[in-house]
């Protein structure tokens, strides 16, 4: 690739606008296996907004959309703390993504007992529009 054309790539890219998106974060833990949960917004709005399941001991960056809603603010928030008090009933433990990377060193140095089988699949609820 010719420097002018690597040059036009490289300003091109800094003259458009990147779509930033905000994000609220739980990280939940069972032994070595970690889940966590993002509602994903548009910045500065309450919706639209999507609830993101990630499996990351196990297929890590890929997620599942468990919810969006399109006007109803409040939805996500709503089901995405349901969602947390089922996984802790099921013994994970959960947090704030922000509290648990503040926290991972001196929880890594406790061992927890694995649960017997990975059984979230079984949690994964149907997809709602609101």
């Amino acid at each position: 690739m010719s420097d002018r054309i690597l040059m036009a790539v490289l300003l091109s890219a800094v003259c458009i606008p990147a779509t930033t998106l905000a994000a609220d974060s739980y990280l939940c833990r069972n032994g070595s296996l970690e889940r966590r949960v993002e509602i994903v917004y548009e910045p500065g709005r309450a919706v639209p907004c999507e609830v993101h399941y990630y499996k990351d001991t196990e297929a890590p960056g890929a997620s599942q959309v468990l919810w969006r809603a399109q006007n109803e603010s409040g939805y996500c928030e709503s089901k995405t703390e349901a969602f947390i008090e089922q996984l802790e009933s099921q013994g994970w433990d959960c947090g704030s993504s922000a509290a648990d990377s503040d926290d991972a060193e001196a929880e890594e140095a406790i061992p927890e007992e694995p649960m017997d089988a990975d059984d979230t699949d079984a949690l994964a609820p149907a997809q709602d529009n609101n």
